[in-house]
């Protein structure tokens, strides 16, 4: 059986997708900075540290097995105009969104080389594809992982491992209706779903199935691609 590690997996898209990897079959390890207390399959990690990841990786490691299959969930939002972003703001987002997938995916690499065998999805943007006011430096931190996909997808391949990228579109979770509230959307989400083709909002589940194929034996053709998972709104 095989052990995946899921970033951010204790809400929203990362425990949608911790939980259909694990009906799947696989052992699953939610990685998160608030972790569930009850869940004895979630690991206190903060993905801008190297050594938490590290000392989480190693109980991971320990009752599980080697990782051969990371989804990098962890991310954070924000919203200011540009002129008004100051570097620290910039540089969380930086921190979290795109040197946390830096961080994770260095740190499980040793154990797809030996495997011969690995996947890694990661969780970027619809906003990447499209751009966003007021997001500049949400923005740029899921365009530059997009980026980041397709370079490790040339480098990875002939190891065995395929690196995608799933970036969602207007997707029902926590974060979203917290946007919501601040009034942060441009309209509600029953506006941005008449906005949409298919009209609905996303689940995260639509996006937790998209990961479960991309990191399942059928996909083992497909690397380097940005699956859209976004009802239409981006083409």
């Amino acid at each position: 059986m095989k052990t995946a590690v899921v970033t951010g997996g204790a809400s929203g898209i990362g425990l949608a997708i911790a939980q259909r990897l694990r009906s799947d079959g696989f052992h699953v390890a939610a990685l998160d900075r608030n972790p569930a207390a009850d869940d004895d399959s979630a690991y206190r990690a903060d993905v801008t540290d190297p050594d938490s990841i590290a000392e989480a990786l190693g109980a991971v490691r320990e009752k599980l097995g080697p990782v051969t299959v990371l989804v990098n969930a962890a991310g954070v939002d924000g919203f200011k105009r540009f002129q008004n972003i100051d570097f620290a703001e910039w540089q969380r987002v930086i921190e979290v969104n795109l040197h946390g997938v830096f961080h994770t995916i260095q740190a499980v690499l040793p154990d797809m080389i030996e495997a011969g065998w690995g996947r890694i999805v990661n969780i970027s943007s619809s906003s990447a594809q499209s751009g966003q006011p007021f997001m500049s430096h949400y923005v740029s931190s899921k365009s530059a992982v997009n980026g980041l996909t397709k370079s490790l997808a040339l480098e990875l391949g002939p190891s065995g491992i395929t690196v995608n990228a799933v970036p969602p579109g207007f997707i029902d979770t926590p974060m979203l209706r917290r946007s919501e509230a601040r009034r942060l959307l441009g309209g509600t989400v029953e506006d941005h779903i008449q906005r949409t083709p298919v009209r609905r909002v996303g689940k995260p589940e639509d996006i937790a199935a998209t990961c479960a194929f991309l990191i399942s034996d059928e996909a083992g053709y497909i690397t380097g691609q940005i699956i859209g998972v976004n009802g239409g709104r981006n083409t």
